[in-house]
């Protein structure tokens, strides 16, 4: 007998439907002569969600993030380099354990202040529902924080150091608001390259600041024996430099020198937080 058509089988009450609970792509196969059954084509399950490592708790005896003390045992920022805007902080609601990676080993306390500047550390990555963040006190180290415990806050301002120019410049949302003439470190006691923060303004002491405050980073010095003893647990710094003569030169200890014009500028608008990216 010749073969119905689709039409004339359904008519003919011997179309049956296979109909699953999931919508489907049917298919028609010839089972029996002239009797035509729909298949599923079976779906792809998405694949579950990563879970989120767990956070081993943390020893009291760990060390707490401060100015002074460089946290040991964290990874190295693998973007270091990078000049791509970073647009949020953590700021802790509480003290928190610092860990080495995403479920590793807990490092370090990380306090609401540090040594009483409001902590505010900027996101570099996600991972794994964690979140990386860089670090004070130490070049160029993520550590990382399981959720819970701390809050986001915007970042719209962007320093960028450049060091064979000593140029600074400043971007806010990704565009530039100005950029100006600056000194940088010395060969001996250069300026430490990488991303790195402003830690938050202090207060400094003596004519040559042209008595403005200075803007803390995170970054310390690389080589901390290259200074003389009065300096070598300090931090590298964006202040105020009396002398004009020093602009576009390689002379500081590793500070970046500003016009007090502009270190006006910046003070009224750079947040803790902000992320300085130190180039050459």
């Amino acid at each position: 007998m010749s073969r119905p058509s689709a039409r004339q089988a359904a008519a003919a009450g011997l179309l049956a439907l296979a109909v699953g609970a999931t919508p489907a792509v049917a298919h028609l196969k010839q089972d029996d002569p002239g009797v035509f059954a729909a298949r599923q084509i079976p779906t792809v399950a998405a694949p579950a969600p990563e879970p989120v490592p767990t956070a081993a708790p943390a020893p009291k005896h760990l060390p707490t993030i401060d100015y002074w003390d460089s946290p040991q045992g964290f990874e190295p920022d693998a973007a270091t380099r990078s000049v791509e805007a970073v647009r949020e902080g953590l700021h802790p609601k509480h003290r928190l354990p610092v860990y080495d990676a995403p479920g590793g080993v807990p490092r370090a306390f990380l306090n609401r202040t540090v040594s009483g500047l409001p902590a505010t550390v900027p996101i570099v990555e996600r991972r794994r529902g964690w979140t990386g963040v860089l670090l004070p006190s130490v070049n160029r180290r993520v550590g990382w924080l399981p959720p819970g415990g701390w809050e986001t806050r915007k970042l719209h301002d962007q320093l960028v150091v450049d060091l064979s120019e000593h140029r600074l410049t400043w971007l806010r949302d990704g565009r530039e608001r100005g950029t100006w003439t600056v000194a940088v470190g010395s060969r001996r006691t250069p300026t430490p390259l990488g991303r790195t923060f402003v830690m938050g303004r202090t207060i400094t002491h003596g004519h040559v600041y042209a008595g403005l405050d200075a803007l803390v980073l995170g970054a310390v010095p690389d080589d901390r024996d290259a200074l003389s003893a009065s300096l070598r647990n300090g931090h590298t710094a964006i202040h105020a430099w009396h002398e004009e003569s020093a602009f576009g030169r390689s002379i500081s200890n590793g500070c970046v020198r500003m016009p007090p014009d502009v270190q006006r500028t910046l003070l009224a608008h750079i947040k803790p937080g902000t992320v300085v990216q130190i180039v050459r």
